[in-house]
């Protein structure tokens, strides 16, 4: 949704693993043989670049198996580092939040990555795995989903931190309900936002190619998923802001035959 606000001009090809979610409890050994084959497939449909938008997905990217980042035939990008800079560039005292799967919170990804760029940083992190489901059936603004938040939050905002990273993808759908509960000193970090002003930057500096389509000709967007429940449009619809009926087309596709 960032990537398509930001950059109207380009055409998305969406990539929703869903026969093999949810990835945040799974092994950094089985999400870094799923990355890789979503990468090689979304390669083969003629991509420039892909943007690895999971959190959990992320953090196998950051560091291979052998200890380098895998490489990949096109630009890559994931979605923790621009989310580190843009809490370190917005914390005042170097106080940070964040809130993610356990597999993210595991990694330790995000403090690595803060760390790198201010050694002095505090950096607390807080595994929130029922907030995921909570969005998918569409309890935002449920007063179930404030006792959750609540609960979650409490440990870390007594560390009092400047900024919180929302450290998954579902999560900035709870924004208003976790800037509630986060008060008006904490100010909430869309990874989604960091990155899609990086590769707006790249595309700007030439570092990527920039489509020639015109904004608003033509579908800017096709969904692909490896699992389709009865929800999943819905729930697509609703987090890209579309109505169901302005949704993409969907595809599904199988990636069980393809090589790790």
């Amino acid at each position: 949704r960032s990537l398509m606000e930001r950059l109207p001009r380009e055409r998305f090809l969406y990539l929703g693993d869903t026969a093999r979610l949810p990835y945040g409890m799974k092994s950094a050994d089985t999400i870094r043989r799923y990355v890789k084959q979503n990468i090689s497939y979304l390669v083969a449909r003629g991509v420039k670049a892909v943007v690895v938008a999971c959190n959990s997905a992320s953090t196998v990217l950051l560091e291979g198996p052998s200890g380098g980042r895998p490489r990949f035939p096109v630009p890559v990008y994931d979605v923790i580092e621009p989310g580190a800079q843009a809490a370190v560039a917005r914390a005042r005292r170097l106080r940070i939040g964040v809130l993610g799967t356990r597999a993210t919170v595991a990694s330790l990804a995000y403090p690595r990555a803060i760390w790198r760029l201010a050694p002095r940083a505090h950096v607390h992190s807080r595994a929130c795995p029922l907030l995921v489901s909570l969005v998918e059936e569409g309890w935002e603004r449920d007063p179930v989903t404030d006792l959750v938040i609540a609960r979650y939050l409490k440990d870390v905002l007594a560390k009092r931190p400047d900024v919180l990273i929302l450290g998954c993808t579902h999560y900035p759908a709870l924004r208003a309900a976790l800037s509630k509960a986060a008060g008006p000193g904490v100010e909430l970090i869309d990874s989604a936002d960091a990155v899609a002003s990086r590769i707006k930057a790249d595309i700007a500096a030439g570092r990527l190619p920039a489509s020639a389509r015109e904004p608003g000709g033509g579908a800017r967007a096709q969904l692909l998923a490896t699992d389709v429940s009865p929800i999943f449009a819905q729930i697509a619809a609703r987090l890209l802001g579309l109505s169901a009926a302005s949704a993409p087309p969907l595809e599904l596709i199988d990636l069980a035959d393809l090589p790790a």
